[in-house]
Order: C-alpha cells, then structure tokens, then sequence
C-alpha cells in the first residue's frame, strides 16, 4: 500500500494545472500547488497501476462511474485543469486514438450503435434538453440567450446557409426529434424529409408533424442513409450525425451525398472535428457513442475534394459547443429527482463526467466543431457572402 500511495501522488504531482487536494483510500490527503484549493480529488481505493498507464482515459472514467473515484468541486473543472496542463501525461495520452477497437459501421452496426444512445429514452432527453429537444450544437448571439433560443438560431443559421427557396426538396440525415425539417416546412414551404435510426426520435417527429398538420411537407423514415435508392434532394443538411459514420465508411457517406444531390445541389455538413487525424476516446466508445470517429477538418476536405465537391464556407462554432454543454449539464443536474426515479447512480455518474468532460474538451480546444457548406456542380446562384444571414 505505502507503494501505491508514492505511485498516486507521484502521478498527481504535475497533473492539473490549478492548486488541488488529493485524498488517498486511507484518509490521508496533500495539497499540490499554491494558494487555495479549486477542487478534491477522493480515491476511496486504489486502482490497479497497470490499468492506470495501459488506458488512464478508460480508468479513471470507470473509476469515477462507480465511486471509486469521488470528486469535490466542478467536474468540468477538473477535466479543464488537465487538459490545460499540456505537460500531463494524462493530458497527452487522453487523445482521440481508438482506431484498432472500432467496428465497422456497417448499416446493421449503426442502427445497434445508435439504439444505444438515442434510444434510452424521449422522456430521459426531454428532461435536460431545450424546448425545441434539440440534441446538437447551439448558435448563441449573445450571452443572454436561452439554450432555446441558441437551438433555434442554429436552425435558423443552417437554413440560411442552404439558401432553401418554396418549393426545393430536402433531405435531413440523422434529424433527431425533427426540428429542423419541421422549422424548414413551415417558413421556407420545402419539402422535407428527415431521417433517423432511432425509434424513439422517430415516433416524436411523426407526433410533431401531425401536430403541426405538415403532412403534406414533412416526411420521416426509420432508415439508414445508404438504403436510399433512386432519391435526389435540392438541398441535404446533416447535424451531429458524421461522428457515427465511422473512419472506414467516411468515403462512402460523401459518395451517398453526391449520388443524393441533384445537379447545383448544396449540402451543409455540421460536426465534430477532431485537431489531429485519430480515432475516439476509449471511455467515449464504450459507454456513449460505441462505434464512433471523430474526423480530422483535413480528413473531411479531402473527402469533399475527391467527389469534386465545391467547398463554399467553413465555420468553427467550438465555444458554441461548450456553452450548449455546459447548459445542458446544468439542466441534468436540476432535472436528478426525476432522472432518479428510473436511473441507478453508475448511470447518472456516467452522464455527468460525459456532459463535463465534452465542455471542457471544447473549451480548451481538444476537439472542435465544424459546419461545412458545399455544393455539387458549379452553382453560381448561391450568395456570395455571409452577410444575408444577419440581415
């Protein structure tokens, strides 16, 4: 044990950035660093060394799952204090390079991949998402805007780019619980047509629609975007839904697109984006999105390149990202009295350290967020500049 304890606080030694407290399994604690202390990290038993250097990530995200690992002040603010400590070997390690344990994405592994996830529950995510149940990155204007507000101005902002005029099909591939086809129909008169693996996001987006009496504008399909055959849009949008293509079928996705597209066709593309070319997060992959990749941007231009698609715009919404999760990590803990009634404490903690550790990720710039504006064939009847999206 005495060896255990020279191994922790020689690990912990240099690993945050900011003055900690770090208490071992047989109540003993030291402060590393000056000044007042910004948070505690508790070991309530050791973990295996071996464990700790083979997978840190993966360890000590299990760790804390199960208690193991207690932590006393802001999540989000340990994970911060790591990653802004670019000497920490866990710093270094916690990189996006899982590439050797992913599966291949093919579409009956994507549809258990994403029943995985989405399909934990409509009444779970209607518990700490916005009004719109907008699942993906906000578009905040200001600081004063509500988390409502930002989904709906992201809505708002991708339209704008995809130039949708009356009458012009689209396509929505992974449209969530189907605010944006639904925001699309109702002010721009498009035919939408959205897309999901999920039961549960379908079944509130045919809800929605028929509430909304857009039968006639509005259609969703249970189906992977592959198994469309002989279709072709104006316009496709696609949010938050690359990530789950996986590094094998990256190729494949843009190749559907242009194959979907109909000549002069534009497509926006909105995603996480990795700073270098890796893979996912060990933790990540097993617990939250199994099967997942994160691109690198030059990964994803390449892709665009080789179908000969004209890249318009490229913007970088990574501080739009953090805020979202930092909102949404706040109505998950407001909401745990309800969360409770149907979830045991390993899950709960699970989705703590996933909302947290994801804002802190896109606050300190590990991973970013990108949308894509491109269009197939030469369109020279899009906008030339940005500024009518602000008019």
């Amino acid at each position: 044990m005495i060896i255990d304890k020279i191994f922790y606080k020689t690990l912990f030694k240099n690993l945050f950035s900011d003055t900690f407290e770090l208490k071992l399994w047989d109540g003993s604690s030291e402060v590393y660093g000056q000044g007042e202390s910004q948070f505690k990290i508790i070991f309530n038993e050791p973990i295996p060394k071996a464990d700790i250097i083979k997978d840190p990530s993966l360890t000590f995200g299990e760790a804390y799952m199960t208690k193991k690992i207690d932590i006393e002040g802001s999540v989000q603010k340990v994970i911060e204090s790591l990653y802004n400590n670019k000497e920490s070997f866990l710093s270094n390690s916690d990189k996006y390079a899982n590439l050797l344990k992913m599966a291949t994405n093919n579409i009956k592994n994507s549809k258990k991949n994403i029943e995985f996830h989405y399909d934990i529950g409509n009444d779970f995510y209607k518990l700490w998402l916005d009004d719109t149940m907008t699942y993906s990155c906000g578009y905040f204007k200001s600081a004063n805007d509500s988390l409502t507000q930002a989904q709906k101005n992201k809505v708002e902002h991708i339209i704008k780019k995809l130039d949708l005029k009356e009458g012009e099909t689209l396509l929505d591939i992974g449209c969530g619980w189907g605010e944006l086809i639904i925001t699309a129909a109702k002010k721009y008169k498009v035919k939408a047509m959205g897309i999901t693996l999920s039961s549960e996001q379908l079944s509130k987006v045919n809800e929605r629609i028929k509430n909304e009496g857009l039968e006639d504008l509005v259609e969703v399909q249970l189906t992977d975007y592959r198994e469309l055959k002989n279709k072709k849009f104006d316009k496709i949008v696609s949010v938050g839904m690359l990530e789950h293509v996986g590094k094998d079928h990256l190729a494949e996705y843009f190749s559907t697109i242009n194959n979907l597209l109909n000549e002069n066709g534009v497509s926006l593309l909105h995603c996480i984006t990795a700073i270098e070319t890796g893979g996912n997060n060990t933790w990540i992959d097993k617990y939250i999105f199994p099967g997942g990749y994160i691109p690198a941007i030059t990964e994803l231009i390449e892709y665009m390149s080789n179908e000969k698609f004209d890249v318009i715009d490229v913007e970088n919404l990574r501080l739009h990202y953090g805020r979202t999760l930092e909102n949404w990590a706040r109505n998950f803990e407001n909401a745990l009295p309800e969360i409770r009634k149907t979830k045991d404490e390993t899950f709960i903690r699970m989705w703590r350290l996933y909302l947290n550790s994801c804002a802190a990720s896109f606050n300190c710039g590990n991973i970013n967020i990108h949308q894509f504006l491109f269009n197939k064939g030469v369109n020279n009847e899009l906008q030339w500049t940005r500024d009518y999206m602000y008019k």
